[in-house]
C-alpha cells in the first residue's frame, strides 16, 4: 500500500471512456473517480482511452494511472499492459488476472479445477453456431446465452423458445469470436465486494425486469438493493468465502465485485454459483460495490483513495549488464 503523501506529489491520470460496449458507463465512473480525487487535494486528470491513449499518458506527464474502464480493451490485460510497458504504476489487478477474469470460459475452468460451483454450460466457436444442436446439452430450455467476454450483461439473453436460439446466438456473437450457452438457473443475485484482498460484504439484486440486465444496472428503479443479502448466517459466510477464493484464484488485487446465483434448496440453506468476477467494478451513483463499501464504513472518497493507494507495477524488470 502506498503512502498517501507519495501519491499528493504525482499526477494521477483516470482513465475512461474506451472502446467498449461499456464505454458510457465508463465515462460515469472515470469522472466520478476524478472528481472525488480532485477533492481529496490529488492532482488527478481525465484521460481518454483511446487510441491515442499512450500519447495522452506522456503529453500529460502521467506518473499514476487509476483504472476507471470498463469491458474490453480495458478491463482485459490490454490498457495493464500498456502501462507496464510505459513503466506506469496502476489500479487494480494485472495483465493476466484481468484477461483471465475477462474470459469466461477460462476463469469457470479455473474455479471448475478447484472445486467452486458454477453454472453446467457449453462453449461454443463462432465457426460452428450453425451446426449447434440443443439435445447436445445436458440441460433443457430455457438456456442463457452470452459473449465469453464481455460485462454489464452486454449481448445476453434468456433463451426459453428453440426458434429464439439463432438470433441470440447470432447477437452474442456480434461482441467476440466465443460465446457460452449456459444453463438457466432461477435464483437470487449476490453479489460480493472485495477490497484489499478481504470480503467487504454481500448485497442480493432483485431486479424488476425478466434478469439483471445493462437496463436494470444503470436505470434508476428497476432493481431494489438489499444490503446485507438476506441469506442465511452460514450461507452469507459461504457467500464471502466463495467471493474471495474466486477473487484470489484469479491472481486480483484492489477491488473487484463477484457476481453469483443463489438457490434456496431444502432446509435453510441453498447453493451458490460462480458467474464472473468484476476486476474493474462501476464506480457509477448505481453502482454495486460502493454501496457494498459504504454498508462496511467504507464511503466513496475513502473507497477510491484506498484503490489509489494500492496502485503499482506488477511485472519488475531487470536489466541485464
Amino acid at each position: 500500500m502506498g503512502k498517501r503523501e507519495e501519491f499528493k506529489g504525482k499526477r494521477i491520470g483516470v482513465l475512461m471512456g474506451g472502446m467498449s460496449a461499456e464505454r458510457e458507463v465508463s465515462l460515469m465512473s472515470g469522472n466520478a473517480i476524478c472528481q472525488t480525487l480532485q477533492e481529496l487535494g490529488y492532482n488527478a486528470w481525465p484521460i481518454e482511452a483511446d487510441q491515442q491513449l499512450a500519447q495522452h499518458l506522456v503529453e500529460k506527464k502521467i506518473d499514476v494511472a487509476f483504472i476507471g474502464l470498463h469491458g474490453r480493451l480495458g478491463e482485459d490485460g490490454s490498457v495493464q499492459g500498456l502501462l507496464e510497458m510505459m513503466r506506469i504504476p496502476y489500479t487494480g489487478s494485472g495483465v493476466l488476472a484481468s484477461a483471465l477474469s475477462m474470459n469466461k470460459v477460462v476463469s469457470r475452468q479455473i474455479f471448475m479445477l478447484h472445486s467452486l460451483p458454477v453454472p453446467r454450460h457449453r462453449v461454443v466457436a463462432i465457426g460452428g453456431w450453425k451446426k449447434f444442436d440443443l439435445t447436445s446439452l445436458p440441460f433443457s430450455l430455457p438456456i442463457v446465452v452470452k459473449p465469453s467476454q464481455e460485462g454489464s450483461s452486454v449481448g445476453v439473453a434468456i433463451v426459453s423458445e428453440e426458434e429464439e436460439i439463432p438470433r441470440a446466438m447470432e447477437k452474442a456473437f456480434g461482441f467476440g469470436s466465443e460465446i457460452l450457452i449456459e444453463e438457466y438457473i432461477k435464483g437470487r443475485e449476490i453479489e460480493v465486494g472485495i477490497l484489499d484482498d478481504a470480503p467487504l460484504g454481500a448485497i442480493e439484486i432483485v431486479p424488476k425486469v425478466e434478469f439483471y440486465s445493462y437496463e436494470a444496472k444503470y436505470t434508476e428503479g428497476l432493481a431494489e438493493h438489499l444490503l446485507p443479502a438476506p441469506l442465511p448466517k452460514a450461507d452469507y459466510v459461504q457467500a464471502l468465502h466463495l467471493g474471495l477464493e474466486a477473487h484470489r484464484l484469479l491472481g486480483c488485487e484492489g477491488a473487484t465485485r463477484v457476481d453469483m446465483l443463489y438457490r434456496e434448496e431444502t432446509g435453510d440453506s441453498g447453493r451458490f454459483f460462480i458467474l464472473e468476477v468484476n476486476t474493474l467494478p462501476g464506480m457509477t451513483g448505481l453502482s454495486i460495490l460502493p454501496e457494498i463499501a459504504r454498508g462496511a464504513g467504507v464511503d466513496f472518497p475513502n473507497l477510491v483513495e484506498r484503490i489509489l493507494l494500492g496502485a503499482r507495477l506488477k511485472i519488475p524488470v531487470k536489466r541485464l549488464k
